[in-house]
């Protein structure tokens, strides 16, 4: 498994903004081959980026997705103003080494 985080700061007077924009997203990532789950996680402690991870089958699913019209779609439309983020965060990959539990 291929798991990608999104780590975002975003500024505290566009948190609701940033989530309804998750809420309200067209929903495309969850059409692509090979995309297993999504997760927004709001940051508990303030100063915190907020997380938005996926996880893919494989690292060549992921890039499909990216490469994708409808990746581009996605990230066009219900963007938020260049103020709504702070510096910081970024992006990190990761294949799953080990995985324990349930699901």
């Amino acid at each position: 498994m291929f798991v990608v985080a999104n780590r975002i700061m975003v500024n505290p007077d566009y948190e609701e903004a940033f989530a309804e924009r998750f809420r309200q997203r067209a929903g495309q990532v969850e059409q692509q081959p090979g995309f297993v789950r999504l997760e927004v996680m709001r940051p508990v402690n303030e100063g915190c980026p907020w997380v938005v991870m996926t996880h893919w089958r494989d690292k060549g699913a992921f890039e499909a997705w990216v490469a994708s019209e409808d990746f581009k779609a996605a990230h066009r439309e219900q963007s938020l103003p260049k103020e709504a983020f702070a510096a910081g965060g970024g992006l990190e990959m990761h294949e799953v080494e080990i995985h324990a539990g349930n699901s």
